[in-house]
């Protein structure tokens, strides 16, 4: 084992091993994905309550629809040596009146840009989410989240803000029908080309 691969593997033992947020809901149970060979990184916003019950990232109808938008199978996605996935907030936040609440603010600071640093290669970026793209666009990022994913070719072929593909964003999906049209196809070409 290298040393760049005993210090990934250390870190993700620290983070997984994490208690910061001892106030959790369900308690701090940190849920990534990271190998030193990944090329896509999968930047979202924090695991929900079923994802956290399962203990595996985007165990969840988010996760079959953004494995549909990616055109790659339950193990290709599970491939840490392909896939890297790391959201801004590594625990389940709780749940609030308009669904999950944010990322908890105390988990990128600490750990996203250490985890970053040793993914050298990574290729493509896909950002899922406001506070995802807060963190990666900052002042690059439109007004809207719409307006963001519209200008997705400034931002390719590194990068790629994506909508959540939550089912609560059936209605944004229908009235944005583009995106499934013109976006999708590319990006599919993309991840077969990488994975």
């Amino acid at each position: 084992m290298t040393r760049d691969h005993a210090s990934l593997d250390r870190l993700l033992s620290d983070v997984r091993a994490c208690t910061i947020c001892q106030d959790l809901p369900l308690g701090p149970d940190p849920l990534l994905q990271a190998g030193r060979r990944a090329r896509i990184l999968i930047a979202g916003q924090a695991p929900g309550r079923k994802t956290h019950e399962k203990g595996r990232p985007f165990d969840d109808a988010s996760g079959k629809r953004l494995r549909q938008w990616l055109g790659v199978t339950e193990d290709q996605f599970y491939n840490p040596d392909l896939f890297a996935i790391i959201p801004m907030g590594f625990c389940f936040p709780g749940t609030g009146n308009g669904g999950d609440l944010p990322p908890r603010s105390e988990c990128a600071p600490q750990w996203r840009q250490h985890l970053l640093d040793r993914l050298p290669g990574i290729q493509l970026t896909l950002i899922l989410g406001q506070y995802a793209l807060d963190w990666h666009l900052g002042a690059q990022k439109s007004r809207t989240l719409t307006e963001t994913v519209r200008r997705w070719e400034e931002f390719w072929p590194a990068a790629l803000p994506l909508p959540h593909p939550s089912p609560r964003n059936i209605r944004w999906f229908r009235a944005n029908p583009w995106f499934e049209d013109d976006v999708i196809p590319v990006l599919q070409k993309r991840v077969q080309d990488l994975v």
